[in-house]
């Protein structure tokens, strides 16, 4: 059916908001992924205190076209996508990343949120710098 909201933001997300973006009366499902900022990473040497993300200039028109891909590949084509990315330092329990999906079914609600996240990870330009309590630092996901 559509994207509603794709969007790069220096702003706290409200899963509110992308909820009520793809609200409709035929959505008989609706799926949701919250991305936070968490306090450890496998590669960190002590606590993480916050990401720092920084987006390349396209990333919002990419970030859409990831959620229109996302869309097309439904079982029907009709889900309704809303998603968002945080950029600028965010502290742990941060939301980095919101997802909201509705469709008639529960199964292509699901699909295609995880195809939105999985696409984000792999083929968003958006970098992020770990930040650790003793203020070591590091960059993140460059692959993107």
């Amino acid at each position: 059916m559509t994207v509603a909201l794709a969007v790069i933001s220096a702003e706290p997300l409200s899963l509110d908001a992308h909820l009520a973006a793809v609200d409709h009366p035929g959505a008989g499902a609706v799926t949701t992924f919250l991305g936070r900022v968490r306090d450890h990473d496998p590669d960190a040497h002590g606590e993480v205190v916050a990401l720092e993300y920084t987006a390349h200039p396209d990333a919002e028109r990419i970030l859409g076209a990831i959620a229109a891909h996302a869309v097309s590949i439904g079982e029907t084509g009709e889900a309704v996508v809303a998603v968002s990315h945080r950029v600028g330092r965010l502290p742990v329990g941060a939301a980095a990343v919101v997802i909201a999906v509705s469709a008639a079914h529960r199964d292509e609600a699901f699909a295609v949120c995880r195809e939105t996240i999985e696409a984000i990870k792999r083929d968003l330009p958006v970098w992020k710098r770990q930040v650790e309590a003793d203020g070591t630092t590091a960059w993140k996901g460059l692959g993107g």
